[in-house]
């Protein structure tokens, strides 16, 4: 059975620590979390908070963040909801990490650590927000997804 709960902030990067320890006093004691899991969920939301904040509320005064945690048996799934400018993450380029680091440019890692960080993200666009649905699996096999 799920557990849900939510935490709401404005959309500052004050908030960050505040979704941080929002997740870690949520999850530190399901069964097969791991400091690793717990790691790649907050490096997650973090990286999408902070594109919502800098990119979804650029010229907008600043909204709010819903982050909505949800522990299901063998998973966990983060909802975060904004009601900035929305995004279409599959246009957003993907950064060439494999270049030497002088020629990269700045920025464009977030969506790339988000992707690396969790097993699903889901982008929807609807007419009660912005939605990112990041879902991290709990005991997956080693080598590939449940």
């Amino acid at each position: 059975m799920a557990t849900t709960h939510r935490i709401t902030r404005a959309a500052y990067l004050e908030s960050l620590q505040d979704f941080r320890g929002f997740i870690r006093d949520h999850c530190a004691h399901i069964p097969g979390m791991t400091d690793e899991i717990l790691y790649d969920v907050q490096l997650a939301v973090d990286e999408a908070c902070t594109n919502i904040i800098s990119h979804g509320y650029a010229d907008l005064d600043a909204g709010s963040i819903i982050l909505d945690l949800d522990v299901d048996p063998g998973k966990l799934t983060v909802s975060l909801t904004d009601f900035g400018h929305s995004f279409e993450p599959h246009s957003t380029p993907m950064p060439d990490v494999d270049a030497p680091i002088e020629e990269r440019e700045l920025g464009g890692f977030g969506l790339f650590f988000i992707q690396q960080s969790v097993d699903e993200m889901e982008y929807q666009v609807t007419e009660d927000g912005n939605k990112m649905i990041l879902t991290k699996y709990l005991n997956k096999p080693v080598g590939g997804q449940q």
